[in-house]
């Protein structure tokens, strides 16, 4: 048997990781302010991948208590350069800003996942991977930006690995999923262990 589960995010890249590993999944967006939950938690000292964490936690607790008895899968993921945690970009100006940033450098991803029953949380984990991009010219990050448009304004780091964002990187240390935004393998692993899907 396996029991339905609700994603509690409007992802169409983390649903289709879930759909195609063959969960039955709803869909079900979180109404939650993230850059609120987030201004707190700036300069106090924690992690980037906690401020993953308490925001994939929000999220699914938001869901589940108006979806008794149901699991809720949360997530959220944060892009750290050293200290600072970067956002989506508003704009192309943004995005061309990120990729100035990382240029060069080694960032991290930090994929949280937060399994939640009736509000309470039953799991959670961060999956973490290192990704190198190579030094970028600034011309060559305008010519990019320009070829792929508004998807840059998808994704914390402003690229998508899954398209051609994949050429500007020289190294990277993960697993795919964890970098399209859901540890899956560690969340198929929590659903087995707790019986929602067959092992």
């Amino acid at each position: 048997m396996i029991e339905k589960l609700i994603l509690a995010s409007g992802s169409p890249f983390r649903k289709a990781m879930l759909v195609h590993a063959g969960l039955d999944i709803e869909a079900i967006p979180a109404d939650v302010d993230e850059r609120a939950l987030e201004a707190p938690l700036q300069g106090s000292g924690v992690s980037p991948e906690d401020v993953a964490l308490v925001l994939a936690e929000a999220k699914a607790i938001e869901v589940s208590e108006c979806n008794p008895g149901v699991l809720v899968l949360g997530c959220d993921q944060t892009l750290s350069l050293g200290d600072t945690v970067f956002h989506k970009p508003a704009d192309m100006e943004g995005a061309r800003r990120h990729l100035l940033a990382l240029s060069g450098k080694t960032h991290q991803l930090n994929s949280a996942a937060v399994l939640v029953r009736d509000g309470q949380v039953l799991w959670r984990h961060v999956g973490i991977a290192n990704l190198t991009m190579r030094k970028l010219e600034p011309a060559f990050i305008g010519r990019h930006l320009a070829r792929v448009g508004e998807k840059a304004l998808t994704s914390v780091g402003a690229y998508q690995i899954e398209g051609e964002g994949i050429q500007l990187f020289e190294t990277i240390e993960g697993d795919y999923f964890t970098i399209v935004g859901l540890p899956l393998l560690a969340v198929l692993a929590e659903l087995r262990r707790l019986g929602a899907i067959d092992g």
